[in-house]
């Protein structure tokens, strides 16, 4: 048997490289925690009021999804989630730019962007009510103030610290601001806009869940508080694991935008 890096070949017949199937590590850990979660609840640890078997919570999620019911929470939160995602990372590009670009703006506007950022999610849920009323509105901006954060440091840090070997080609092509910023500047920082931009997407998911608990007739979040309210913690979980869910398809999504852009 001759192995190399990416395959085995046995008898002249190639097979598929063990890297290829390196993913599935990740579902052992998820894996155990069910069993110990059926185990937990099977002899008697939990009540089935406070955790329901995990095979109750496919069954309502699988009964859910049947009726369409559950389709519908889950487009409306994905709606959400991509606007405030592309609003955010939006006004994060706008700001990023200057900040790292600018020292001026950097001293105008980092400080106040080093303290908001601390705000936590739940926080700005009042604000945004009494100025934006309970539309869907609210709950996309709310949503783009937790991807904004993530991107803006993640590209003014990057932009701040590219070489200045750089910076000098452009002096030596006697490039403007603007060529200097498109052809130099961003492709340099672009890494870092990535790693800003899969940062802020995780942000969003959390900040979708402030939003969609307060104010909203429709979404996971709504879907989670309303198990709350009917003392279903079926449900409850099975929201939860959605979330979870959804988050980490996103963040494969954007790792591997990421993986393909940067490759180089």
């Amino acid at each position: 048997m001759a192995t190399t890096g990416e395959s085995y070949t046995v008898g002249g017949v190639g097979l598929p490289s063990a890297n290829r199937f390196r993913w599935l590590l990740g579902l052992v850990v998820p894996a155990l925690l069910v069993v110990v979660w059926h185990l937990l609840v099977a002899t008697g640890v939990f009540a089935p009021h406070q955790l329901p078997e995990p095979a109750r919570v496919v069954g309502t999620l699988y009964g859910m999804a049947v009726t369409g019911e559950l389709w519908g929470h889950i487009a409306i939160t994905l709606q959400r989630v991509f606007l405030g995602v592309v609003v955010g990372v939006a006004v994060g590009i706008v700001f990023g730019t200057l900040a790292g670009y600018f020292r001026l703006a950097s001293d105008l506007v980092d400080p106040l962007f080093q303290s908001m950022k601390n705000i936590p999610s739940l926080a700005w849920v009042p604000l945004f009510l009494l100025w934006f009323g309970i539309g869907e509105s609210a709950k996309v901006l709310l949503i783009a103030v937790g991807a904004f954060f993530p991107v803006y440091l993640n590209l003014s840090t990057g932009i701040a610290g590219i070489d200045e070997d750089l910076l000098e080609v452009a002096e030596v092509y006697d490039l403007n601001r603007v060529e200097e910023l498109r052809r130099i500047v961003l492709p340099a920082a672009l890494p870092s806009l990535l790693v800003g931009i899969r940062g802020g997407v995780g942000l969003a998911w959390m900040f979708v869940v402030a939003a969609e608990l307060i104010a909203a007739s429709q979404g996971i979040g709504f879907l989670m508080s309303d198990g709350r309210t009917l003392a279903r913690p079926d449900i409850i979980i099975g929201s939860i694991l959605l979330f979870a869910f959804l988050g980490n398809l996103s963040d494969l999504a954007v790792k591997e935008v990421e993986s393909r852009v940067v490759g180089w």
